[in-house]
């Protein structure tokens, strides 16, 4: 069976995780919703399905609900790498770690330096550690704007634009541009979002980035510079609004092949 954890921040006019249900009743697929907080994952009570996390809080207590679910389950995305994404620190640690271009990047918890990168790069994008939609991302120039640590800091790309990759299994299935008037250009900031076609470049730059952190699926953001293009954020339950790719088919198909592999495994 595939269990669905639902996208909390859903609505009847936004509903990804309707749109997968969609799709996966027209494939005959057997699924059910699984909410987080009405089970104890100690007791067993869910074991041997493929669970699809469309969605999730970030609280402590659904993150170990569902590393321990992962034990008996094929998650996707596994939480690994749900947890790897929500962190913007641990995200570009591993694209460093994995040649996956990013731009330059500072984590500190001391002001003197992050100050010092500050004067360096003479501005700066400063980002929450755990975030989303582009929440409190902003442009950065003077110290005083630094606030309380600890601090992330990423060099400022010029640019009036930036591309929403979506991938499954490492291959870019769609992509598209998305441009706005200021710092961030998500669909939740009032930016706009045109289809594009996926090029090689962007293959190669997002499908690193999926591997490089681990999902299984991801919404990959690229910006675009004279060197090619490098990589901003990974999502692991990501949006995928105006795309002109099927993706809400391509993920139940996805889905449905995965777990007919991991219950032929596991006979």
């Amino acid at each position: 069976m595939i269990r669905i954890i639902p996208k909390p921040t859903d609505t009847p006019d936004d509903n990804s995780t309707a749109m997968v249900i969609r799709e996966l009743k027209q494939m005959g697929a057997d699924f059910s919703l699984l909410d987080l907080d009405a089970i104890d994952p100690l007791a067993a009570e869910v074991s041997g399905d493929l669970i699809w996390v469309c969605g999730m809080k970030q609280d402590i207590h659904q993150f170990e609900c569902l590393d321990v679910l992962s034990f008996e389950n094929l998650v996707i995305n596994p939480p690994d790498a749900i947890a790897t994404c929500a962190s913007k620190v641990k995200t570009t640690a591993l694209l460093l770690k994995n040649g996956v271009s990013s731009p330059e990047t500072l984590f500190t918890a001391s002001h003197d330096l992050a100050a010092a990168f500050l004067a360096r790069h003479g501005q700066a994008v400063i980002k929450p550690v755990y975030g989303y939609d582009g929440i409190g991302v902003c442009l950065i120039k003077d110290e005083a704007e630094l606030g309380e640590a600890p601090y992330y800091l990423q060099e400022y790309v010029p640019n009036d634009r930036d591309y929403r990759v979506f991938v499954i299994e490492g291959e870019a299935v769609g992509a598209i541009c998305r441009q706005s008037p200021h710092l961030t250009h998500n669909i939740h900031q009032g930016g706009t979002g045109t289809p594009v076609e996926v090029s090689a470049e962007m293959q190669e730059a997002a499908g690193g980035a999926a591997r490089a952190v681990g999902a299984a699926y991801c919404g990959v953001d690229l910006l675009e510079t004279p060197d090619g293009y490098t990589v901003l954020e990974v999502n692991g339950t990501p949006n995928w609004h105006c795309m002109a790719a099927p993706i809400p088919r391509l993920l139940a198909e996805h889905l449905v092949e995965k777990e007919r592999e991991f219950r032929k495994n596991g006979e």
